[in-house]
């Protein structure tokens, strides 16, 4: 069974304690990891799911309390908890080409007139710095409430790797204005 980001959350949070589905999305919502991994409730339910046949987490018990519909609590097995440090490793030790959208933009952006592709660098740039003024909040804030930095050290990821390709692309500008980067005329 593949170990998706999502799944890795999911049995990460239920290795922290039993949880429902609606209070996996809310931590993690709360803890921000939707910037990280995509979190939708109705992925996150078939997540559940598919590690629950896969009998990697196993329902404990059901609820219900007034109106709300039932809320089946899970719990991580033995078998999940392989699975979770095994492909955490993996992971961890070895690079993998994820083949993200903005690498194949850049390569093709000759295509677009020299005028336009600077706005959308200076764009994507300004944005970048919102991120990283975002991230940095968050981590300012973890250690005002005296976090452990192994709780928040993917926050110091993110912004390591936004301030890079911010500072990469503040360089492609400047030589794309000066011309020491010749460009396509369309």
């Amino acid at each position: 069974m593949s170990v998706t980001p999502l799944a890795i959350s999911v049995l990460a949070l239920l290795n922290e304690r039993p949880m429902h589905p609606y209070e996996m999305v809310q931590t993690l919502l709360e803890r921000h990891q939707d910037r990280i991994v995509k979190v939708r409730p109705g992925s996150l339910y078939h997540t559940v799911e598919r590690l629950a046949a896969g009998e990697l987490v196993q329902a404990t018990r059901t609820e219900r309390a007034g109106n709300r519909p039932e809320r089946t609590t899970y719990t991580i097995t033995p078998a999940g908890q392989q699975a979770l440090t095994r492909r955490l490793s993996e992971l961890i030790g070895s690079p993998v080409n994820e083949y993200p959208a903005f690498p194949v933009a850049l390569g093709e952006a000759h295509n677009i007139d020299r005028v336009e592709v600077l706005e959308l660098l200076t764009s994507r740039a300004t944005q970048l710095q919102q991120l990283i003024d975002e991230v940095e909040a968050l981590i300012a804030s973890a250690r005002s409430r005296e976090v452990p930095e192994a709780y928040w050290i993917t926050a110091d990821y993110v912004r390591a790797m936004h301030t890079t390709e911010r500072d990469w692309l503040a360089h492609l500008i400047d030589r794309i204005e000066s011309k020491d980067l010749s460009w396509p005329t369309n």
